[in-house]
């Protein structure tokens, strides 16, 4: 068979694979991994930015995982936790309730994604509390299913309907506030004021919630806001849901990006890193909740026990390599960089994030901060070109995302940022065509 190239696999997925399910921001044909770096069909090393959204935790190719699933594929234990139980699920159950904080009887849920895990967080409350109504965040992004897209408030999902019973919140934007006075209040009063008239808390089952606004833009909420939420919450006798699919598991610089406020969430969801790259994902929550009705939320491979065996995999190496610490570390690294780098670019308008879970913002003009959704998009196009891996998103598609493998190492962080610069630099001097991102819309 003679080899593919480049261009001979992007025609080939344009002739077959249903553009649904594509989010496509350049030409990008990826034969291998190894590390923190992709290889491309035709044999260009790129440092990887974007981790796959942030699923493949640690990198391409971990000797752990590829250890794990080998030793469990060769000899499977049934292919889900359905009817039968493996020692894999129970033990990455095991792990996940000693990892979450929470009361001592609780229990974990196995599904694919962090849409499955949401969607069955809001199915499983509304059960067990009898309660019809969701409070949620304007940007944010809880999955792809009809459920987890009904209670999430991001623009790219304006094609699908809210679900009766949802009110949302305005996320704080520290750096573009969307009404007068002190963001986190604004939104606090406002979410005093649901309860008081149109969302009654004796009819209110969840609030639910990310500790930083992912897809809507990397967003980092005030000190005290997620707290005041929680207290709130508490307080009504509502539950709270913390949805860190994409930002917990060490990406913040500790195991749960909720850490960094001091609650404990009702019931939390897992998603992306949790499987290393493999579908994956978990809720940890009371027994009271996930456990009422047999058969409520199942699918056949909930709980294989190949993706259960990459989890814990996952999880024991965060441990064991202390990854909270180099995310911490390598964070710290790239945001200084980029600090110094908006000195130089002006269309950098914002920095924000915490640990590996970064976003710049650009902007047209600091001044008025109009949105630089095509310089962005040009940008991720160049960097490919250049050697880098990155992705956007936000409301405006204007929000670089950077969430590198949580084992990326000094010499990567260094080079990756190099490449960003040549790229912002080659974009401001107009060096990339209108006619090379025509192709890709990305969101």
């Amino acid at each position: 068979m003679p080899a593919i190239t480049n261009q001979g696999l992007i025609a080939r997925d344009a002739a077959s694979v249903a553009g649904i399910e594509k989010l496509r921001f350049g030409p990008f044909a990826i034969q291998s991994g190894e590390g923190n770096t992709l290889i491309t069909e035709d044999g260009r090393r790129l440092i990887d930015f974007s981790a796959s959204w942030g699923a493949a935790s640690l990198g391409h190719g971990h000797p752990a995982i590829v250890e794990a699933v080998t030793r469990t594929v060769r000899h499977m234990p049934s292919a889900s936790i359905l009817s039968t139980t493996h020692e894999p699920g129970v033990a990455l159950a095991e792990k996940l309730l000693s990892l979450t904080p929470g009361g001592e009887d609780r229990r974990v849920w196995f599904g694919h994604s962090g849409s499955d895990a949401n969607e069955t967080i809001i199915r499983a409350v509304e059960a067990a509390t009898g309660k019809k109504r969701v409070i949620a965040f304007i940007g944010a992004y809880h999955g792809g299913t009809a459920l987890s897209m009904s209670v999430s408030g991001h623009t790219a999902q304006s094609h699908a309907a809210p679900r009766p019973g949802l009110f949302l919140l305005p996320y704080p934007n520290i750096y573009r506030p969307h009404f007068p006075g002190h963001v986190g209040e604004v939104a606090l009063a406002q979410l005093d004021y649901l309860l008081a008239t149109v969302c009654p808390p004796h009819d209110t089952a969840a609030i639910i919630f990310e500790a930083i606004q992912a897809d809507g833009g990397l967003l980092v909420p005030p000190p005290g806001f997620i707290a005041a939420i929680a207290e709130r919450a508490q307080r009504h006798g509502i539950l709270l849901v913390c949805d860190e699919v994409k930002v917990g598991l060490a990406r913040t610089g500790m195991m749960h990006a909720f850490d960094a406020d001091g609650i404990t969430p009702d019931l939390i969801s897992f998603g992306k890193g949790l499987g290393g790259g493999l579908p994956l994902s978990a809720v940890v929550g009371p027994a009271s909740i996930l456990d009422r009705t047999t058969a409520f939320a199942m699918q056949t491979l909930c709980g294989n026990p190949v993706s259960c065996s990459a989890g814990l995999a996952v999880l024991e190496t965060i441990e064991r390599e202390k990854l909270a610490g180099n995310t911490a570390a390598r964070g710290k690294q790239i945001m200084d960089g980029l600090k110094k780098l908006a000195e130089k670019h002006p269309l950098i308008g914002d920095i924000r994030g915490r640990g590996l879970a970064i976003g710049v913002e650009l902007v047209a003009n600091r001044t008025t901060k109009e949105p630089a959704g095509k310089a962005c998009q040009k940008i991720v196009y160049r960097c490919f070109e250049l050697g880098l891996l990155v992705f956007y998103v936000g409301m405006k598609s204007n929000v670089l995302e950077l969430t590198p493998p949580l084992t990326l190492t000094e010499a990567e962080a260094a080079a990756g940022l190099a490449i960003l610069d040549q790229a912002i630099d080659d974009v401001t001097q107009d060096r990339v065509p209108d006619a090379a991102i025509a192709a890709y819309a990305g969101w």
